[in-house]
């Protein structure tokens, strides 16, 4: 009776052992094999994204007898060995170029009504404009994002009624 159980057991085992390959879907070949090969590209072009956050100047000011600074970011990111400048606007208020930034009341009424503000590369100096070659800040892309800090400065000039005084400014990256 073990014997014929074993039996049955193995001849079990080997329909399965054969049956295992059509189950699966894998069919099983002896005859031989070739190779090939493929290649896999992807091509990286110049490339360059920016993104800038709000300047804001402080919550609230009162007389402008003394000049006010304040300082934001913006994020370049360029593919790895290309070369930038960033440029930044005269803003949305009429009357301003790069070199004498204004911004406008926001009420009803005062909408004419300006600000002189500056906005430069570095602390104070270097005006930021937005001609490649002569007032655009330089740089050298690495893959990575890459910060430069805008400097933004109020001077002291003759305050102008309260109100909230705005512009918008275009931050450009050419490469």
């Amino acid at each position: 009776m073990k014997s014929k159980t074993l039996t049955r057991i193995a001849l079990t085992a080997a329909v399965g052992a054969a049956l295992l390959p059509v189950l699966s879907g894998a069919a099983v070949y002896s005859n031989g094999s070739k190779t090939t090969t493929f290649d896999v590209t992807l091509t990286i072009i110049a490339d360059c994204t920016i993104a800038a956050s709000p300047l804001s100047f402080g919550g609230s000011q009162g007389v402008l007898a003394a000049a006010v600074n304040s300082t934001t970011n913006l994020s370049v990111t360029c593919t790895n060995t290309t070369p930038y400048n960033v440029g930044l606007s005269a803003g949305t208020v009429a009357g301003s170029t790069t070199a004498a930034r204004l911004m406008a009341g926001t009420t009803a009424g005062n909408t004419s009504t300006t600000l002189a503000f500056n906005l430069y590369q570095t602390a104070g100096a270097t005006n930021w404009g937005n001609s490649q070659g002569t007032d655009t800040k330089s740089g050298t892309g690495n893959g990575a994002a890459q910060t430069l800090t805008v400097y933004g400065t109020v001077p002291a000039q003759n305050t102008p009624q309260p109100d909230t005084y705005k512009t918008t400014i275009t931050a450009t990256v050419f490469f």
